[in-house]
């Protein structure tokens, strides 16, 4: 492990990082290994990484394989590889005769944590409080509170930097109907992110109800199902989408996860970008085949005796309106899109498996809004480079991750290209490239190259054409 210097007081960061995530943990491990040295901090409020730790679920894997670890699509000599992760416990040997492509999500979330352990630039129970521009001295100043060990405010400070890394993450989505049920005390209405915190609670409910067909919700109805009593699961499963549907999963599919799909995506118009995104739901919320195969293999076992699982999977569906009733029963106001019908549904508790919202970057961002240039819709334009686009007042760069679905397509979140953003942006930020990045990396060609066409020869002319 290399050293990296520490800025002297008179002296800017080169990048602080803002945000403690897969993505700017990334970044904060390629900046580490650059071979000329940056000065970085990354700053987050919680005491420790953890990753989507309510969603561990026992046998749960991650939807890509694990050479999409935080380095080595970028950097496959660094040591922050999963191998190296894997060499370090002694566990090479049984990875490789436990041929897995696909890695346990407790095993990516511990990996991540072994990486955090050894960076000294992060640092933890740190919440950044306001960014502001320095025009007199040509930096961004970043407010921070230090926590202590119970999340109270401990002592204030400040640093000083040329460049930002904004990787805030996302923040659990609501449906509006089911907001006041969510915030509302002793009222059983969660979200996936804290499944796992209230399972014992859940599987005592005498009828439970998940929303929604992601990942999230098929893994969280098999868990249930699971563990439910045979012939009284009393599980209903609902979800939007048309159907349960499996994941784009195919070889040529996957290439929609690929820089060049990125380049080609934030290369087209902006009202083209956005209809595109919503017709994609199935390359990033469609539920993996093994999970599939093995809910149905579940309800099927359980029809062996003769009746039928006491389990309802209703796709096409969404709830109208939500309401407690007697003592903490809730009520759901259901629609089926397709029929038009119209129903209710009384239930003990509900999982919302509704997935996640990019957080608003505004709320950190306050002081510099003025310098924000915005698209149609009032959202942050982001260049090819992650770099918000900032009027030139403003000459230090401040990048996103994660926060740029709207100009970057479904590849935002996907952890497969977390590594290639790291290095785009280290080769930015340096302007020596680092990190050489393939010019092209899928065998789909997206879109026509304007006035270029293949030369073909007319067979009429030439030495050996035929006249008449």
């Amino acid at each position: 492990m290399t050293d990296r210097p520490t800025p002297r007081p008179d002296r800017p960061h080169d990048l602080i990082g803002i945000g403690i995530g897969p993505f700017n943990l990334s970044l904060a491990a390629l900046a580490h290994t650059t071979p000329h040295p940056l000065t970085t901090a990354f700053y987050e409020q919680n005491p420790a990484f953890h990753w989507h730790p309510g969603l561990l679920i026992d046998g749960a894997t991650l939807q890509v394989p694990f050479l999409a670890d935080l380095v080595t699509l970028a950097d496959p000599t660094s040591p922050w590889t999963f191998l190296n992760y894997l060499r370090t416990r002694q566990r090479l040997y049984p990875f490789y005769f436990a041929e897995r492509f696909h890695t346990h999500r407790t095993e990516y979330d511990a990996y991540c944590r072994w990486v955090s352990h050894q960076l000294p630039t992060l640092h933890f129970s740190h919440q950044v409080d306001a960014i502001r521009w320095n025009p007199d001295r040509s930096h961004f100043e970043v407010d921070y509170t230090r926590l202590d060990p119970h999340g109270e405010a401990e002592a204030l400070g400040r640093a000083h930097t040329r460049h930002i890394a904004l990787g805030i993450g996302t923040e659990p989505f609501i449906p509006e109907p089911l907001r006041p049920l969510a915030t509302a005390p002793n009222t059983p209405v969660i979200h996936s992110a804290d499944y796992l915190h209230h399972r014992e609670d859940l599987l005592h409910a005498d009828h439970i109800t998940v929303i929604g067909s992601g990942q999230s919700g098929a893994e969280i109805f098999l868990d249930l199902l699971r563990a439910r009593p045979l012939g009284a699961e009393r599980i209903h499963w609902l979800a939007r989408t048309p159907a349960f549907a499996p994941m784009e999963y195919s070889k040529l599919g996957l290439e929609h996860f690929t820089p060049d799909y990125t380049r080609y995506f934030h290369a087209l118009p902006e009202a083209v970008r956005d209809t595109l995104v919503p017709s994609q739901w199935q390359l990033h919320k469609g539920i993996d085949t093994d999970t599939i195969t093995a809910i149905h293999d579940e309800l099927y076992r359980r029809s062996l005796h003769g009746g039928w699982p006491d389990a309802t999977l209703t796709p096409g569906v969404h709830v109208r309106t939500a309401g407690r009733i007697t003592g903490t029963r809730i009520e759901l106001h259901l629609e089926h899109t397709q029929q038009g019908t119209r129903t209710r549904l009384t239930t003990d508790a509900v999982v919302l498996a509704t997935g996640y919202r990019e957080r608003p970057l505004d709320t950190l961002l306050t002081a510099l809004t003025p310098h924000i240039r915005r698209d149609a819709a009032a959202r942050p334009r982001i260049d090819e480079t992650y770099r918000l686009d900032l009027d030139p007042a403003i000459t230090g760069h401040i990048y996103v991750q994660n926060a740029e679905r709207h100009t970057h397509g479904v590849g935002a979140p996907d952890l497969g290209l977390a590594a290639w953003r790291s290095a785009t942006i280290l080769n930015d930020l340096t302007g020596t490239n680092p990190y050489p990045l393939p010019p092209r990396t899928a065998f789909t060609t997206f879109g026509l190259t304007p006035h270029h066409q293949p030369h073909i020869p007319d067979q009429n002319t030439g030495p050996h054409s035929l006249s008449h």
